[in-house]
């Protein structure tokens, strides 16, 4: 229908005008007006077979990479999005260029590919996960001090799939950053884009732009000399750039009255009068108190044990004082860390057993939430970021939300469901020695990119009180945690408080206590899930809880013990 409609308007603008009579062969003259109005129609409808073909070859060209790309991507699906870049350009692509060729195919109104299209994006990302896909690439940057020549360039460690951020990947960065007033990634990634138009990379996004962008970062930032230089180039470029025109003035203005101002020794005013509204550089500062730790625990930077502390780390075969299931064949048993104690079991979980693991949660990955004990309301939980947001209990309000601290989908198992996760649960309970039947059910976590559990405590703490009011259950006295795949670079689980840094290993399990014999919270288990740089990192964990474990693990006399 729009081709006609198309057509019909190029015949009816071309054809010359008549008074209805249609008497056109009683002039010669006027016939020869038709013949070269029909030449001017050939040469307008070529025109449009040219625009047509032009659009065809648009979409071929795009059908063509997308099919190089997803022949290599469908071969190692989780390697290829592994790759914090791939699954970012994934988002990217889905909410944004899909619905650009969208906008191109429906003027050739291609009914099979629109209805189909149609159908397929309500599964499509939205803006919110695009825009949660940036902000994970811009945490992993500052996680694991990253330069973003570094990021854009796909020179990660142990990556497979190497790929690589353009000029608009970067300026879609810097843009998330801007509209969180987060200077510090506006200037780094706006800077990024600019130094990759100047080597001669073609971009609809211009040089005005990015100068426009990051001259005013830079001045947030409090540094006006850098902006006046910025701003100056931007006015070269577009002379009559009316913010530019007027930053101009008001940056000379302000360093004039800075040069004044030092002139007259009056440090500490200029210091307050004219750096009060700029933010110091640097990534922002947030709530979490150990965040420097943290991060450098993630790097792999931690703590380093003394002689004599490693000396009391040892390896052994384990059958838990003679549990009938591992005399014969017991399994090995690594001290990981001694205060708080962590241990790892190696090999005790199968490929098979993790595959069918995986299988059943698939399904049911949905986004965390986080039990308010105030309020007792399923909201978000910002503070874990895998499959599904988590499920962590909110002091203040006791709601289940979205935890942003924690950003993963997860899915719970019961033993009923399939004899493996009864297996599973079995051997936690042989190797642990504790009581199955009050812990909470098998959870399955997947982490994706930029996948985290900022840190935590996984028991209830004093001003708590009913965290796990209604489970009947008792506090978290325990956590088994099994590793199912390998992270290529990533991904370890830390404990800020003591240094310590637990390292994916597929296959393996580790083991600690969260609280002492006494029932008192041990809070150098405070503990985090670092984000996954390169690769696909999938967990599930037992929370074992305090019920049941009365003559397994008696309580001790004294508060700490």
């Amino acid at each position: 229908m729009v081709c006609s409609i198309g057509v019909i308007f190029l015949f009816g603008s071309l054809l010359p005008w008549s008074n209805g009579a249609n008497d056109f062969f009683t002039s010669t003259g006027q016939m020869t007006d038709l013949l070269h109005t029909e030449k001017d129609l050939v040469t307008s409808l070529k025109d449009y077979i040219k625009a047509e073909e032009s659009k065809l070859e648009q979409i071929k060209e795009w059908a063509s990479k997308l099919d190089k790309l997803s022949a290599i991507a469908v071969k190692d699906p989780e390697g290829f999005l592994g790759h914090p870049v791939n699954a970012f350009k994934l988002m990217k692509r889905l909410n944004t260029e899909w619905a650009e060729l969208e906008s191109l195919v429906l003027k050739d109104m291609s009914d099979g590919f629109i209805s189909n299209l149609t159908l397929q994006r309500q599964y499509f990302p939205t803006d919110e996960d695009q825009i949660g896909a940036a902000k994970a690439l811009l945490r992993l940057q500052d996680t694991y001090n990253l330069d973003t020549k570094t990021f854009s360039s796909g020179d990660l460690p142990g990556v497979t799939h190497k790929a690589t951020l353009t000029v608009d990947d970067c300026y879609e960065l810097g843009k998330v950053a801007y509209s969180d007033a987060d200077y510090y990634h506006t200037e780094l990634w706006m800077a990024q884009a600019l130094s990759l138009l100047d080597e001669g990379e073609e971009s609809p996004v211009d040089k005005v732009t990015l100068l426009d962008y990051l001259s005013y970062a830079v001045y947030q930032q409090g540094d006006l000399d850098r902006a006046l230089i910025l701003t100056k180039r931007l006015l070269k470029l577009d002379p009559d750039h009316q913010r530019a025109n007027g930053n101009l003035k008001y940056f000379e203005y302000m360093l004039a009255k800075q040069m004044k101002m030092e002139q007259a020794d009056e440090g500490t005013k200029k210091e307050e009068e004219v750096g009060q509204t700029n933010q110091k550089k640097g990534p922002s500062l947030d709530y979490l108190p150990e965040r420097k730790k943290y991060e450098q625990l993630c790097r792999g930077e931690g703590i380093k044990l003394t002689p004599r502390r490693q000396k009391r780390l040892f390896c052994r075969y384990y059958n838990n004082n003679g549990n009938p299931r591992y005399i014969l064949g017991p399994v090995k048993q690594v001290d990981e860390w001694d205060k708080p104690r962590i241990v790892r079991y190696l090999d005790v979980i199968s490929d098979e057993e993790i595959e069918t693991v995986k299988e059943l949660a698939k399904p049911r990955l949905r986004r965390a939430t986080i039990s308010n004990p105030i309020t007792g309301v399923l909201e978000t939980a910002h503070y874990r970021i895998s499959k599904r947001r988590a499920t962590v209990h909110d002091p203040q309000t006791g709601k289940l939300t979205t935890a942003h601290y924690r950003v993963s989908k997860s899915a719970w198992l019961s033993a009923y469901e399939h004899p493996v996760v009864a297996r599973i649960n079995q051997r936690i309970e042989d190797l642990t020695g504790l009581e199955m039947d009050t812990a909470e059910e098998l959870q399955v976590a997947n982490y994706g990119l930029g996948g985290q559990y900022e840190p935590h405590f996984d028991f209830g703490r004093k001003d708590e009180p009913d965290a796990f009011k209604e489970l009947g259950t008792g506090n978290r006295v325990a956590t088994w945690l099994f590793y199912m795949s390998d992270v290529a670079a990533g991904g370890a689980t830390v404990f800020p408080e003591v240094g310590a840094s637990v390292w994916p290993k597929k296959g393996t399990a580790v083991f600690w206590y969260n609280l002492f014999p006494s029932g008192e919270g041990d809070y150098s288990t405070r503990h985090a899930a670092c984000p996954v740089l390169v690769g696909n990192k999938w967990v599930s964990n037992k929370w074992i809880h305090e019920r049941g474990q009365e003559f397994r693990r008696p309580c001790g006399l004294t508060e700490m013990v």
